[in-house]
């Protein structure tokens, strides 16, 4: 399985796979694999600055979609769930997020937490287009920032 993974990956990072390459890494990134799709996309921009806005909705399009996807694991695994959280933590979850609600989506790009944050949405039944928005909200703005803080770094070097 690791050499396959090692060789779609491979495959991926040809320059002419960019945008696409960028949307699949953003994708699985999103869920529960352990990827970062931060490298692809600025390593994208370096070599092509002018796909500045284009990478950035690609990548937010590609992290939202598999947030979404982890909203539907949590959606259609409640049971199994609240079997492995146990009660107390199902409880502490469940009060947290339904008080703040789809807007808790926001954080969904925050390493550790941001994953699960949109399995435990899922899981209490929270609106899917709601917390896909927020979602997009929160994963653009954080490829905005760190892209900017790149294209900043460039410019200095």
């Amino acid at each position: 399985m690791n050499e396959w993974v090692s060789n779609l990956l491979g495959l991926l990072a040809l320059p002419e796979f960019g945008l696409s390459t960028l949307l699949i890494v953003s994708f699985l990134s999103a869920t529960l694999l352990p990827l970062g799709s931060e490298p692809v996309l600025l390593g994208l921009l370096d070599i092509n600055p002018s796909l500045f806005w284009l990478a950035l909705c690609v990548a937010t399009l590609g992290n939202t979609l598999g947030g979404g996807v982890s909203w539907w694991l949590g959606r259609t695994s409640k049971e199994w769930m609240q079997k492995r959280i146990g009660k107390k933590q199902y409880s502490r979850a469940s009060i947290w997020l339904q008080r703040i609600g789809p807007k808790a989506c926001l954080l969904a790009w925050l390493p550790v937490i941001g994953d699960p944050l949109c399995a435990v949405a899922g899981w209490l039944k929270m609106p899917l287009w709601s917390c896909l928005i927020y979602m997009a909200i929160g994963k653009f703005l954080r490829y905005w920032l760190l892209a900017t803080a790149f294209s900043g770094l460039l410019k200095l070097g």
